[in-house]
């Protein structure tokens, strides 16, 4: 896998957290072609805040299930979205743009409740916890053997189960580039660089901070009352800020590693590590050579991220020798609060930051009083919004928290974007700036790429790397100038051409050097971003559309390479911002493209900021790119924000940013306008501070999404559509002829909008269109999208803006025409029959049906006594084992365990045929049943378990098993094929005969041009 970023790889390893779906009653979720297990089961077990019942929700990839430490997400709301209920617990949910006050007393008594819950049920199943947690997320990390978490998942009080899954952090002045500077930049409109983020705390959750860095330069605080706005005093050995909004900040300076609790200091206010989950998982001896086990900055990430946003305003930079001017963070005038949760090992395999220690980070920040959270760390699949540390920002950013996070760093593919959560500022990476350089061929051709360095390399006789490749080397691998791979009798005193790819790029230079060469031409062969990396050698990184001319001049007789510094190809300059090729880009899957993400795009390329000097040559600055480097951008740009406007909540700062961002550029200078490469557009201070109208939303919104995506949060908040949810961007993943999305804007200046739409090919209106507000005032409207000319299954994206007088308010569209949309389930009873259900027509012609089934279920009537879950064959008494054949083809598994007593309590579970645990239902309720959609063809064995009977006598049951694997002959599906007229219903008729009187039975219909299937159950 190629790498994205300089130093480290900043790529999540491990196991996508496992999440179970809901289903009540009858499978809910529409199925899709997939080439693995599905697993549906009937537990609540998606991690939400203040959950109550079983609702419904999809499926999702089933995971196996192994001993490890989890996280463990209960069912009451944390503090931070407490809104009262238990009796003598008033509530501690603070108001809507408020900040949490976990001082209080309130806070305290509520605090300790939620320990004592904990508690009972850690004894009730055995389990002794780690971390517990009660302010942003209600829950805690263990240990637990397979069976543990099964029961756990599914236990009453529990909404979900994930493995403790480890992440990565994802990795001259922006200042200029961003308009923060000059009489119209947005320091002077907050009164000047002094007062730029004044009253405002920044907490970073990374691999920590280098405090003697001048970015983080500060006074010691000796003052014990408190003073004006952003002073800060000791009290009780705490460092204490002032906040603008009226509030608190209080920090804890933790000594640790060469950090003594003294080395905070006025500008870096707090100070805390997090190192169970890496000492817990990480032998002493694998301990990265520059690592501490303190707040102190083993990697030099952290450092560079909280530089990015608060750092002070400092007169200038040494990189590797070269000079730059003086810089600052996005707020200079704010102040940091570093938590370090990532850990550097000697073994990449070992290291980086564990969900558990990183849930602990956000409780204490949000306990602290931090104003905004940065989180540059990110996965290797998009996390759902049910993942539990997605989970703990909702409950953050609804105690006030603004959360930015990076996109993730692996684009350019599709779907490859992270952190699609609606609660979260999702941002993509741009070039900010030209590092540049030139490859001058020796006939005379000049070709431009990024380049570092400014030392100028005379013509030099160049060569392949995979023409020189070492004894025992592949040519291959010398292409890539992996290490060891050169030989030094043919690259000495040359300059060599290597490919980018599978090993860090400084990496490459590094092996030029060690074999004597002089300089290094690194080429993409596919489209990605350009680096100007601290190099080893002179290097000059060129793009894709450049290799061929290279490649074919290096066949020519003794071809010759000059570097020269600087572009001098005489060609227009180089456009910016252009989104960076590593860029994670969207649509989001998580939500069924209905949510866009990434939100907003930032400087990320090529960023010059603070480090740790041991991993960094030494030096106290480097040069970075990934989406690392853009989420604080906008870190700092929002406490920029709270400083001028302290009563604005998360979503309030987030709409500001998206809504009044312009859009990058092509590598052709041309507007790039694709939202799932830039979100919403390139910030904009200048602009951001006087948005005009804001898409705000807190945590009925965002609690609303959760019910809409099946999940029963227990707040009795209505379900919101996920394309409805209030955000400054509209997506429809499944645009099935028509449909309508509800907005509501507010007005921070007063006016009369007008709206203006455009989506090629799909008609738009809003209504209503002319919206006339005063500062304050809120208002609804609807936009509706209908396919004319579109194409199927691809996105068409346009652009709604709100206009009064000189202020454009702009929100990016993303919609998918698809053929049709299909209830999941329909159901039937009787030998013969018949039913009908309706879809809705995205086109106007005609579709093919297709009818697997009717496949007949097999009844095993059985009973068994309580007892822990035991998979070992043949089972015992507490354990009904059964083995069910699958064969090659199968649409549809699903194995229905129904209980004979209803106040028994028997548990579900699927193993493959190494004995895995692909899939299993382990409520509280009496009944299971799990789904497995496109199941892999092998024997499965099912397990009824005996969790908790009723009473002393063995528990009844009857254990219904399907395999649907094709047409049976004894279904039909008419009109075939199916007539349809966009927009509008068509029914499908549906008759079966021939059926045995009181055997189950199950099938599918499925679409030709579509991946939906619609599920038949017949008695």
């Amino acid at each position: 896998m190629e790498e994205t970023v300089s130093r480290p790889t900043m790529a999540r390893r491990g196991r996508r957290a496992l999440t179970l779906a809901t289903v009540a009653g009858v499978a809910v979720a529409t199925l899709a072609t997939s080439g693995s297990a599905q697993a549906t089961s009937s537990p609540v077990a998606a991690a939400v805040p203040g959950a109550g019942a079983a609702g419904a929700g999809s499926g999702l990839d089933a995971t196996p299930l192994k001993a490890g430490n989890y996280i463990v997400t209960m069912v009451a709301p944390p503090a931070a979205t407490y809104r009262g209920g238990v009796a003598g617990m008033t509530a501690t949910r603070p108001a809507h743009g408020r900040r949490l006050d976990a001082r209080t007393t309130a806070v305290s008594r509520y605090r300790q409740y939620l320990l004592g819950q904990q508690a009972a049920l850690l004894r009730k199943v055995g389990v002794t916890a780690g971390e517990q947690y009660t302010v942003a997320l209600n829950g805690f990390a263990a240990r637990l053997t397979a069976a543990q978490a099964a029961k756990l998942a599914g236990s009453r009080g529990v909404l979900s189960l994930a493995p403790d899954t480890r992440r990565k952090p994802d990795l001259f002045e922006t200042p200029k580039l961003l308009g923060l500077q000059g009489t119209a930049g947005a320091w002077n409109q907050v009164g000047g660089v002094d007062r730029a983020g004044k009253g405002v705390v920044v907490g970073v959750l990374d691999t920590g901070v280098w405090p003697e860095n001048p970015f983080f330069a500060g006074a010691p605080v000796t003052r014990t009352t408190p003073g004006g706005i952003g002073t800060t005093y000791v009290q009780d050995g705490k460092i204490h800020v002032v906040r603008k909004d009226g509030g608190e900040f209080v920090g804890e300076c933790q000594a640790g590693e060469q950090f003594s609790a003294t080395t905070c200091n006025s500008k870096l206010v707090g100070a805390r590590f997090y190192a169970e989950g890496f000492v817990r998982n990480v032998p002493a001896g694998k301990r990265g050579p520059f690592e501490f086990l303190s707040p102190r900055d083993g990697d030099g990430h952290g450092s560079h991220t909280s530089s990015t946003a608060v750092g002070n305003q400092i007169s200038g930079m040494v990189v590797d020798g070269r000079q730059f001017g003086k810089s600052s963070g996005m707020a200079p005038a704010a102040k940091l609060a570093t938590y370090k949760v990532c850990w550097d090992s000697s073994d990449d395999t070992l290291d980086g930051c564990f969900t558990s220690d990183m849930i602990s980070a956000v409780e204490d920040a949000v306990t602290d009083g931090v104003d905004v959270i940065n989180f540059s760390i990110g996965g290797e699949s998009p996390e759902p919004a049910t993942d539990p540390l997605e989970i703990t920002f909702l409950n953050a950013a609804a105690a006030g928290v603004f959360v930015a996070t990076s996109a993730g760093n692996s684009g350019p593919g599709a779907s490859s974007v992270g952190h699609n959560s609606p609660w979260l500022t999702t941002v993509a990476a741009a070039s900010a700036h030209r590092l540049e350089g030139t490859v001058q061929l020796g006939d005379g051709t000049r070709i431009r790429g990024a380049r570092f360095d400014a030392e100028p390399v005379p013509a030099k006789p160049a060569i392949l790397g995979s023409a020189a490749a070492a004894s025992g080397a592949t040519a291959a691998a010398a292409q890539l100038c992996t290490p060891g791979t050169l030989d030094p009798a043919e690259v000495s005193g040359k300059i060599v051409v290597c490919d980018r790819g599978t090993v860090d790029r400084v990496a490459k230079s590094a092996e030029v050097e060690r074999a004597g060469g002089v300089g290094l031409v690194m080429t993409n062969p596919t489209p990605n971003s350009l680096n100007a990396d601290v190099h080893s050698v002179p290097t000059v990184h060129v793009q894709n559309s450049d290799r061929a001319a290279i490649m074919s001049y290096l066949g020519t007789a003794s071809p010759t390479i000059a570097l020269l510094v600087g572009d001098q190809t005489g060609l227009a300059p180089t456009p910016v911002p252009i989104v960076a090729g590593f860029s994670s880009r969207g649509p989001d899957l998580t939500s069924g493209g209905d949510l866009l993400k990434p939100d907003v795009t930032a400087p990320g390329v090529d960023i010059v900021a603070a480090v740790a000097p041991g991993p960094h040559r030494g030096d106290s600055f480097d040069v970075e790119s990934g989406t690392s480097m853009s989420s604080p951008h906008v870190a700092g740009l929002a406490a920029l924000i709270l400083g001028k406007h302290p009563g604005w909540s998360p979503a309030t700062v987030k709409s500001a940013m998206m809504t009044t961002a312009t859009d990058t550029r092509t590598d052709a200078g041309a507007k790039n306008t694709n939202p799932f490469d830039q979100g919403a557009g390139f910030v904009n201070p200048r602009r951001f501070l006087e948005p005009g109208l804001v898409y705000d939303a807190g945590f009925a919104d965002w609690a609303g999404y959760l019910e809409g995506v099946g999940l029963d949060t227990g707040t009795g908040l209505p379900a919101i559509d996920a394309g409805d949810v209030n955000v400054p961007s509209i997506a429809i993943g499944s645009l099935a002829g028509t449909q309508t999305v509800k907005r509501r804007v507010t007005a921070i200046r007063s006016g009369t909008y007008h709206a203006y739409v455009k989506v090629p090919g799909v008609e738009a209106v809003v209504t209503p269109s002319v919206l006339r507000l005063g500062k304050g005032q809120t208002a609804e409207f609807t936009v509706s999208f209908t396919r004319r000319q579109a194409a199927l299954d691809t996105y068409a994206t346009g652009f709604l803006t709100w206009v009064s007088g000189t202020t454009a308010v702009r929100s990016p569209i993303a919609v998918r025409p698809v053929p049709l949309t299909a209830p999941a389930e329909v159901s039937g009873t009787g030998a013969s029959g018949g039913t009908s259900y309706a879809v809705q027509a995205g086109t106007t012609g005609s579709i093919d049906l297709t009818v697997s089934g009717l496949a007949a279920g097999t009844v095993r009537n059985d009973s068994v006594v309580a007892g822990p879950a035991d998979p070992t064959p043949p089972g015992n008494a507490a354990n009904e084992l059964y083995d069910v054949t699958v064969p090659a083809g199968t649409t549809l598994a699903r194995f229905d365990e129904v209980a004979g007593d209803d106040r028994d309590d028997l548990d579900l579970y699927v193993f493959d045929d190494v004995g895995e645990l692909v899939a299993y239902s382990a409520t509280g309720a009496a009944s299971e049943r799990v789904d497995m959609r496109d199941p892999a063809a092998g024997t499965y064995q099912v397990l009824v378990n005996g969790f908790a009977t009723n009473d002393a006598e063995p528990a009844a049951f009857s254990l219904r098993s399907f395999v649907v694997d094709g047409a049976a002959g004894n279904l039909t599906a008419t009109p075939d094929p199916l007539p349809v007229t966009l927009g509008q219903a068509a029914t499908v008729n549906l008759a079966w005969s021939g059926l045995t009187a009181g055997t189950p039975y199950l099938g599918t219909v499925g679409y030709a041009g579509s991946d939906l299937r619609t599920i038949v159950s017949i008695g």
